[in-house]
């Protein structure tokens, strides 16, 4: 028993409290008499338990005593009470006290309980009812308050029951029974995700990599052959070099200022030179600069990019480059990194026809085309040259979208007239109808035509209307397009609305090559005609180049007028280190092992060497009928991957990345042949 006198003023108060303890533990607790108290009271109180002994009174408030003995404390028959209608102020703090320890009680216990955390997700963020309710105002009724205390508790021991109940589940079961249910809930999860929209590109189906023939090749017997193709691995050092030493991770160098370059085309995604000289390092065994190359990709290469890029240059320069990296090499990072990117530009098939846009947003998936192209239309050899790598991405992983899109083009374009059997460079893919009739084998119209041949190379022969295609569009040129200048120079011209124009582009030289590589499929009594086309547009090519100061071709060059082979414009007079006359002299030499092609390929290589060539790696010239170049300042991304890998392999042996395994694509990235077996028909993809 304790008890104390305090005065203020008159007021006197007699606190009598009696306990009786036994083992420790409390038995009984009564508050006998506790007059009203001011704050300053309720101090001396709390001093006053404390001094005698807090541990009755927090015991009370854990809850050893009796339910009963919690509630408030009313007035009551049997109790003595000054005030029978209200509570006291004491009352008050005791109850305030009781509730709060009852409070620290739940949440102490929630946190020390198995599954903790997901028993507090579930209070706090998966019960909005419970949430809203007590974000009451200041008007909220003291019985409303009441009624969300007790949904709140009632969810704390129902999840309580629920997480009491799955650890009892858990701890019955095996160590290994819980290991792959850990391994399900995450497969659990990562199909959601995708199913969400997400793309798990790293989980690619399994593909057993196999790699093609005549990956890397062998020294030349001829010693003047050996010490040309050592000539070429030279400049790419020097190339690879400089742009490692100067532009590291841009897409581009400029070679004379010594600095990174990075145009419109790709937006934001970066190293374009490294994705696309990835191949070209492996094939000349340069594999120290393969391996930093390969480490960039997997740390930097990032297509996470809010920026508008060309579908189709993307496509070529990274999608191939990044392809053709893992067929050589086998490193899973390649096909990781292609399979990426291709997703990203599967929206730009989202037109009404399903003819893609030319330039796409691959953070928004929105696309549109080159606002100058024939009404907004699509460009022939943009959307036409998607087939080699879009096949090859259904068959690496494992999703057939890649190859519908680009047969389902085939369709579109198999449903339309085609003006004496020509295909127009424009296309609107809203319509599905040509736009104005421009037909050219160079810019805006070139690979289209190359890959339709491939196509049917690349399926093993297997894909019969690419192969029909191809050969009635080279019947329709050679009717139409293809000319013989006074001289005898064969040239292919344009085709503007039933008038030609007889230009001929240096992108239309690759036109040697791929007749050449056609002419074995073509039918036998035009096999030999078509090979003597090829070796005279090879010719004519080389004769551009012959007729210029610095024996380097210009952009385009003319038949008329009274010139032949002749740039006439100032506009068409550059050289950008373009690889399609070297392209053309690298089948040739394959085909027919005439010499006159690698003498050729070394008159350029002397060239580009003498006037290309500065500190800082190669430049292009801006008018190659001037006594002294004047550089642009641009070692183009495909000088390494293009024109520097074809130098290599006309020098090299017909083993080093045979034809009858390997298709080029039209940035001269190998892939290999889909080969064929019984179970295979044409057009498939596994």
């Amino acid at each position: 028993l304790s008890s104390f006198n305090h005065c203020s003023g008159d007021l006197i108060f007699t606190l009598r409290t009696a306990c009786l303890f036994s083992q420790g533990d409390l038995l009984f607790c009564n508050i006998v008499s506790l007059p009203h108290l001011y704050y300053q009271h309720y101090i001396e109180f709390e001093f006053l338990l404390k001094n005698c002994n807090s541990a009755p009174l927090r015991s009370v408030c854990v809850g050893k005593m009796p339910v009963a003995t919690l509630l408030p404390f009313t007035a009551t028959p049997n109790r003595k009470s000054a005030s029978p209608t209200s509570f006291r102020l004491t009352e008050k703090f005791i109850l305030l006290l009781v509730f709060s320890a009852f409070i620290t009680l739940c949440f102490g216990a929630i946190f020390f309980l198995p599954d903790s955390s997901k028993l507090l997700s579930g209070v706090f963020f998966h019960s909005s009812a419970v949430e809203t309710n007590t974000r009451t105002g200041p008007d909220s009724s003291d019985s409303g308050s009441a009624g969300n205390d007790e949904r709140v508790l009632a969810k704390i021991r129902k999840d309580h029951e629920k997480a009491l109940i799955e650890a009892k589940d858990t701890l019955q079961k095996r160590p290994d029974e819980i290991k792959q249910d850990i391994i399900n809930a995450k497969e659990k999860v990562a199909k959601e995700s995708v199913g969400q929209g997400g793309k798990d590109v790293n989980n690619l189906p399994f593909v057993e990599y196999q790699r093609p023939p005549g990956t890397t090749g062998h020294e030349p017997l001829d010693p003047e052959t050996r010490e040309r193709r050592a000539k070429v691995k030279e400049m790419m050092k020097h190339a690879w070099d400089s742009y490692r030493r100067y532009a590291w991770g841009s897409n581009e160098l400029r070679p004379v200022s010594k600095q990174g370059h990075s145009s419109n085309l790709f937006g934001d995604i970066k190293g374009a030179t490294i994705v696309d000289a990835l191949d070209t390092l492996y094939i000349m065994e340069m594999f120290e600069e393969f391996d930093a190359a390969t480490d960039w990709v997997e740390k930097n290469l990032d297509f996470n990019v809010n920026a508008e890029v060309s579908v189709f240059e993307v496509n070529i320069r990274f999608v191939g480059g990044l392809l053709s990296a893992y067929y050589l090499s086998g490193k899973e990072v390649f096909r990781r990194k292609a399979v990426e990117l291709g997703e990203k530009l599967l929206p730009a098939f989202k037109t009404p026809t399903g003819i893609p846009w030319a330039l796409l947003n691959l953070k928004s998936g929105i696309g549109r085309n080159w606002p100058w192209a024939s009404g907004g239309s699509s460009i022939l050899a943009e959307y036409g040259t998607l087939h080699l790598e879009f096949m090859h991405l259904s068959k690496l992983s494992g999703n057939p979208d890649f190859a519908q899109k680009v047969m389902n083009i085939r369709k579109v374009l198999n449903r339309l007239d085609k003006p004496q059997g020509l295909y127009p460079n424009y296309l609107n893919p809203n319509s599905g109808q040509w736009g104005q009739h421009h037909v050219s084998v160079g810019g805006l119209g070139d690979s289209f035509y190359e890959y339709l041949l491939k196509a049917w190379l690349m399926s093993d022969k297997t894909d019969e209307e690419g192969k029909k295609m191809y050969y009635e569009a080279l019947q329709a040129i050679e009717t139409n397009l293809m000319r013989k200048s006074s001289s005898g120079l064969t040239y292919i011209a344009e085709w503007k609305g039933g008038l030609l124009e007889h230009k001929m582009g240096h992108l239309t030289c690759f036109a040697g090559g791929m007749i050449a590589l056609g002419a074995d499929g073509a039918p036998s009594d035009k096999t030999g005609h078509q090979m003597e086309q090829a070796a005279e547009i090879a010719r004519t090519c080389h004769e551009s180049y012959a007729r210029t100061a610095l024996k380097l071709g210009p952009e385009a060059f003319r038949f008329d007028g009274g010139v032949e082979a002749i740039a006439t414009r100032q506009n068409e007079k550059y050289f950008i280190l373009r690889p399609e006359v070297i392209e053309t002299y690298m089948y040739m030499w394959r085909f027919t092992h005439d010499p006159k092609y690698r003498e050729w390929g070394w008159e350029a290589i002397q060239a580009l060497e003498q006037h290309c060539k500065v500190e800082g790696g190669y430049s292009g010239i801006r008018d190659v009928y001037a006594s002294t170049p004047n550089h642009d300042d641009v070692q183009q991304s495909f000088y390494l991957a293009e024109t520097l890998k074809y130098l290599y392999l006309l020098f090299s042996d017909d083993d080093h990345l045979p034809f009858d395994h390997w298709v080029f694509n039209t940035e001269a990235h190998p892939l290999p042949v889909i080969k064929k077996d019984k179970t295979d028909r044409p057009n498939e993809v596994e």
